[in-house]
Parts: C-alpha cells; structure tokens; sequence
C-alpha cells in the first residue's frame, strides 16, 4: 500500500465499516452497517481506504466474481478531501489487482460526475441503469399468484443464467438478511437501507412471475419506502415499475473495461446493486 502527502492508501478493515458509513451516508446512499461489513467480508483484499490523521476519507470497493467479472463500488470522497486525487489512486490501486488477477471484465455503475473519469481509467459505456423509488404510502396493486413459502432449490441456478456467472455466495449472504420470494424458478431478495428498503436483485422467468414477487415484498413493512434499480431497455420492468407507483429518480451508465460481458438481461428485474452488479 502506498503512502504520500501524508495520506495512506491501504485496505479497509471491519474497524473501519463506522467510518465508511459516514463516507456514504455523507453522498447521501442508502448502505447501511451491514452493507459496508458484507463487502468487507466478501472482499477484504479488494475493499480499499485512504487515510489521513487516523481518519478514513475516501473508499473503494472490489468484488470479483470469479476470473471473469469484477465490480467496483463505493467510490467515495468525504467533501472537504475531494479534489485530491484520491479516487483516482484507489481506482488505479483496484485496476492493478485486477489486471494481476487477470481478470477479464471489470464494471461499475458511474454517476454523471465520475464517467470522465472512469473514461480515463479506460471504461467504456455499456448501458443506462435506473434507481426508481416509491413512498411507503403508495396502494399495492394484488399480487396475484402466491409464492412458495420455501424458495426452491434452483433459484441460485436461475439468477446463474441470468446474471451470467455464479455469485451464490453474495446471494446468500443476502438471503441470510431476508428470505427470498420465490414463485417457479423466480425469486426477489429486498434487505433494509438506511433510508429505504432495497428491493433486489430479482430474477424472473415471466413478467407475471415478476409482478407477483415485487407484489408480495411491497405488501411487508418499510418505513421509508422502496428503492428499485432497474435496466431501462427492459421494458417488461419499467412497466412493472411503474404500475407499482415507483417513479425515476437517479440515472447512471453502466461502464465496462476489458472484454464484453452480458448475461441475459431480460430476465433481470432488479440488479442487486450499484456496488454489487
């Protein structure tokens, strides 16, 4: 790891999920805690921090899936570090280890002011990716059909297909939080937020295997609403998005470094996060 200006560039640790939180609930994101200690767990080599005076100012998170795919999250500044320098070094510090894992794909999910960047970094854009939100308030249209109680067997297997690769360790992590909705071979995960509950990443065979499982998560509690990440090209969940009163409220371009990869996006409803794919 490296050290200048008096910053030191090293890895996150568990002791240091507190600050990090600070970090994004500063930019004003709905991680909480738990979030923070599950990336840290699932990736302690690829999580990142640069401090200065014992303090954490800025972050970057790594998660690989594989050899194949990585994904890069949680780029974040405190305000009064920003202009610095320092996404730039814990991004080149994260592109290193993966070009030393020889990993092939690399993507994130950019805010408007971070894609000159990325650009530099040589990420190229992929797709648009969408957070929709809907008040705790909003009616919920019937759900329909009646998922199974115990999700089945294969309901990894399905996100699998979809997601293009296996990522049941996360799956299960977040499963762990709150059991999936399960209909056939779909399912839903939500798990809470700090500001809304987060409904994702659900993988569905059908519009109408989708529209059941959303139905049923927005009949349980949330005390702050929902948020929703989506793929705008796939009309299917912008539909079903919009009839359960979730309105757009953050756009972001999915960018990629290294070879093309995609799954079959059609049956993605929801990704299961900004920092996570």
């Amino acid at each position: 790891m490296s050290q200048s200006r008096g910053a030191t560039l090293r890895k996150l640790r568990a002791s240091d999920v507190p600050a990090a939180l600070q970090l994004s609930a500063e930019a004003g994101w709905n991680q909480t805690l738990e979030d923070w200690l599950m990336l840290v767990d699932l990736a302690p080599e690829g999580c990142l921090a640069i401090e200065i005076d014992a303090e954490v100012v800025s972050t970057a998170t790594l998660l690989c899936y594989g050899r194949r795919l990585a994904w890069l999250g949680m780029v974040l500044t405190r305000v009064a570090y920003r202009g610095q320098g320092f996404a730039r070094r814990l991004l080149t510090e994260a592109l290193t280890i993966v070009d030393q894992m020889q990993i092939e794909t690399v993507k994130l999910d950019a805010t408007d002011q971070g894609q000159q960047l990325y650009e530099k970094l040589g990420f190229r854009g992929e797709q648009p990716v969408e957070r929709w939100k809907r008040p705790a308030s909003a009616n919920v249209p019937s759900s329909g059909l009646t998922s199974n109680a115990t999700p089945p067997q294969d309901w990894q297997a399905a996100d699998h297909h979809a997601f293009g690769l296996d990522r049941s360790e996360l799956l299960e992590r977040l499963a762990r939080r709150h059991a999936p909705f399960s209909v056939s071979c779909s399912y839903l995960l939500t798990r809470a937020g700090r500001l809304t509950t987060y409904l994702g990443p659900c993988v569905a065979e059908t519009p109408q295997c989708a529209r059941t499982l959303i139905g049923r998560a927005l009949e349980t509690a949330s005390t702050g609403g929902w948020s929703w990440d989506l793929f705008p090209a796939n009309a299917n969940a912008v539909a079903l998005a919009q009839e359960f009163a979730f309105t757009p409220r953050r756009h972001l371009l999915r960018m990629v470094r290294g070879k093309d990869f995609r799954g079959h996006e059609e049956a993605i409803y929801a990704i299961a996060g900004f920092e996570l794919g």
